[in-house]
């Protein structure tokens, strides 16, 4: 008898070969979710968690201030460099204008920045920080310090220095995949704001 008919990928004693994408492999017995994604991608699937646990803690210490994730960065922008048009704020910090000029609104509910038009194009928007909001200067600051004190531990100089460059590597293979900008975080829409909470309760 004939054994090429029982190798896989022949028939009629042919070799087939498939032009198709490899198939992703099946659940495995036991297997949850976090393990399939575990074994499918582990290297996003660490940078999934990595990201998540950073992002919380990040949350926790900006809500003691008065602030929600992001509000911080427009905060500091302006704090170090002064009044700033709106569309440049959207540009530097890589945002969405609806989404910028949510977080402008609600800093500025909270009497943390003002904004005006422009007196060369009524058109633009010029948004600064008020002499209220720089007493939170060093509170956003100390948020920060207690952030990365968090996320390396006690690593050492060398490690910080190789967890630097991987991470670089990582955001330059990101930056050149073919792939779409999307649309606003739906999170954004859906947190609560601590900033407008804060500024409801001293109304």
């Amino acid at each position: 008898m004939d054994d090429r008919a029982e190798q896989p990928g022949r028939r009629d004693g042919k070799v087939r070969h498939s032009t198709g994408p490899a198939e992703t492999p099946g659940p495995r017995a036991g297997e949850g979710s976090d393990d399939i994604l575990a074994r499918l991608a582990p290297v996003s699937h660490a940078i999934f968690r990595v990201a998540r646990l950073h992002k919380t803690l990040a949350g926790q210490l900006l809500r003691e201030v008065g602030m929600y994730p992001n509000q911080e960065l427009v905060m500091m922008r302006l704090w170090a460099e002064g009044p700033q048009r709106q569309v440049d704020l959207v540009r530097m910090l890589e945002s969405e204008a609806p989404t910028m000029t949510r977080t402008i609104k609600r800093l500025e509910k909270a009497g943390l920045v003002r904004t005006s038009r422009s007196p060369e194009d009524g058109r633009v928007v010029i948004v600064e920080a008020t002499g209220q909001s720089r007493a939170l200067r060093a509170e956003v600051e100390r948020a920060w310090s207690t952030l990365e004190a968090s996320t390396i531990g006690e690593w050492t100089a060398g490690q910080r220095t190789a967890a630097l460059d991987a991470l670089a590597a990582l955001e330059a293979n990101l930056t050149e995949a073919p792939i779409t900008r999307g649309g606003e975080d739906a999170t954004a829409q859906e947190s609560p704001d601590p900033v407008a909470d804060r500024a409801g309760r001293r109304s």
